[in-house]
């Protein structure tokens, strides 16, 4: 398997998500989330906020599309057949609520191969229509070699 180690530090377009109070209330009911601050609109502005709040692991909803596009990106020549997931983790900042614009932007922050496999590395940032960040993910992919 051969890396290109040049693409350490490409950065693409940011891309921005639309957060609907909907897709809130699906994702929380899909992983068992009970807060009623996801779910009951009521409940989330009692609390003081505009709309219902996401769960902190919505963030895959809206940075994995960032993430796609180093996937198919010929210059890092991932095969997305043999790509295999190897971790991820996320610092949050800033609640997201329904209502909320979120841009991100995905860098590539390693490139390796080990034991005949690729090693790829993307950090994204997320930040809403005000500037604030709300979170930073970091996402290993492993590429099985032949």
């Amino acid at each position: 398997m051969s890396v290109n180690h040049e693409a350490i530090g490409k950065r693409y377009d940011p891309l921005v998500y639309a957060v609907g109070r909907e897709k809130i209330r699906e994702y929380a009911h899909a992983i068992g989330e009970r807060d009623e601050l996801c779910l009951d609109l009521d409940a989330a502005r009692a609390a003081g906020f505009a709309d219902l709040v996401a769960p902190p692991t919505f963030a895959v909803v809206y940075q994995a599309p960032s993430v796609a596009l180093p996937y198919f990106d010929p210059e890092l020549g991932i095969d997305f057949t043999r790509l295999v997931h190897g971790g991820q983790e996320f610092a949050w900042g800033a609640l997201v609520v329904a209502g909320d614009e979120i841009t991100t932007t995905v860098e590539v922050t390693d490139i390796g191969e080990r034991a005949g496999n690729g090693f790829y590395t993307f950090q994204t940032r997320s930040t809403n229509q005000d500037g604030a960040e709300v979170c930073v993910g970091t996402w290993m992919n492993i590429v099985r070699g032949q």
